[in-house]
């Protein structure tokens, strides 16, 4: 155990030196404010306050863990030996950073809680973030910092026993259409062939014919492969299912239709399964209620893990919204438009709610990168997308961290836009878990 001496132990003190201790180092702590129970104790130790007490492992704190609600902060980013930081805290003290300030701001996205433009979907952009704007979004900076602490740590006690956590991955499927043809209704059917006819789409045509007649497969009918290779590579695998009204955004296969719900229930019995909310759920807690009701009336079990459908939500409110209605995981924390890590580290973190200054028990899994983002918003072909996971997987390898990664069922089936793509998906489980 590390003691750890602060002038005020306060939620956000407790809540970011647990993540960075417990979560990311495996090392146990307390907290004294007493200066006696400090100087007394043998064990290994540090202070985090304004001045050190003496010549003990000191780490100068910033006001902003012993702060309420949000402000502005003024932030400076610099280098410190060749990873960007911020709140640089001089010499004197043993780590020149308050990293666990810095890593409060990054983790509970305290800039989210700022006024901010958002995109035509109501999202926080990612060309916004501190972490875009200074280079280091494709940098788990925050396990990175509690690397070089622990590094600064062994020096000073090198007889301490350090534990070391294990690499994870895990493989995430989006089931936005589970099917491209099959099972939809007379009307979309219909509307569908129209619509290609009137562009043309002479292949689309004869393809949506042949599948609805039998002749050949859906094409976005990809889940027996997503499973043997699940198997194949002994990956943890979870599909994310959006079962809400047709709208817009959300053109699913009707949750009412036997044949998508009996798929549902074959995904149960060999992976993880949690809930896609819909397009509208982001302010609406009733209509999240209502479809986290459904799946779990397919699945006759209980729901607790969620992804939002186009990364849609907005903070505090929407994670407020999945705790009332006890989710306990999510996983919808990284960027439509950008690969990399939004929270800045690659360990599944509880949300913090700066609200109610309260740690909550909400667990986000923040993700690396998504199909989409690769092929669709960076413009990347499969060679070039298989060099750019390479690239997260080391940098979350390098810290021990999870990475996680999204799919889509409809990336797999190597047709239209998405030619080339089911090779990328089987060499991302060959890349991550080797």
């Amino acid at each position: 155990m590390i003691l750890v001496y602060t002038h005020k132990i306060t939620p956000r003190v407790r809540y970011i030196f647990k993540h960075i201790f417990t979560r990311i180092l495996s090392v146990e702590i307390d907290f004294t404010t007493k200066v006696e129970e400090f100087v007394a104790f043998n064990g290994p130790k540090l202070s985090y306050t304004n001045v050190a007490l003496g010549s003990e492992f000191f780490i100068k704190s910033t006001d902003l863990l012993f702060q309420q609600g949000v402000s502005d902060v003024e932030i400076s980013v610099s280098v410190w030996e060749d990873v960007p930081c911020f709140f640089f805290q001089g010499t004197k003290s043993t780590i020149p950073y308050d990293i666990f300030s810095a890593s409060f701001y990054l983790i509970t996205r305290y800039e989210e809680h700022l006024p901010h433009i958002k995109d035509q979907h109501g999202r926080y952009t990612a060309d916004q973030s501190l972490a875009y704007i200074n280079g280091f979004l494709e940098k788990p900076v925050v396990d990175i910092w509690a690397y070089k602490l622990k590094k600064a740590l062994k020096e000073r006690f090198p007889d301490y026993d350090y534990q070391e956590r294990t690499y994870k991955y895990i493989s995430t499927i989006d089931v936005d259409n589970a099917f491209a043809y099959k099972h939809k209704s007379v009307i979309r059917s219909i509307g569908g062939l129209l619509k290609d006819l009137y562009k043309f789409n002479i292949f689309n045509v004869i393809d949506r014919l042949a599948v609805r007649f039998n002749l050949r497969k859906d094409p976005f009918n990809t889940f027996q492969e997503l499973i043997n290779l699940k198997n194949t590579y002994n990956v943890r695998t979870i599909f994310f299912f959006l079962i809400g009204d047709y709208t817009t955004f959300d053109t699913n296969v009707s949750a009412s239709k036997s044949k998508f719900r009996l798929l549902i229930k074959d995904m149960v019995d060999y992976a993880r399964v949690g809930l896609h909310p819909s397009y509208y759920t982001m302010d609406n807690i009733d209509k999240l209620k209502e479809e986290k009701q459904r799946l779990e009336g397919i699945t006759n079990m209980p729901i607790f893990r969620s992804r939002q459908h186009y990364l849609r939500f907005s903070l505090p409110s929407t994670y407020q919204q999945l705790i009332d209605l006890e989710i306990k995981e999510d996983y919808s924390m990284g960027y439509a438009s950008h690969s990399g890590f939004r929270a800045s580290t690659c360990t599944p973190f509880y949300f913090y709610d700066l609200d109610f200054e309260i740690q909550t028990p909400l667990k986000i899994f923040p993700f690396a990168l998504m199909d989409t983002t690769l092929n669709d918003y960076m413009k990347l072909t499969p060679k070039q997308s298989l060099g750019k996971i390479n690239e997260l997987k080391r940098e979350v390898k390098r810290v021990n961290g999870t990475f996680i990664t999204l799919f889509h069922n409809e990336s797999l089936s190597n047709y239209l836009r998405w030619k080339g793509w089911r090779r990328v998906y089987e060499s991302m489980l060959k890349i991550a878990t080797s």
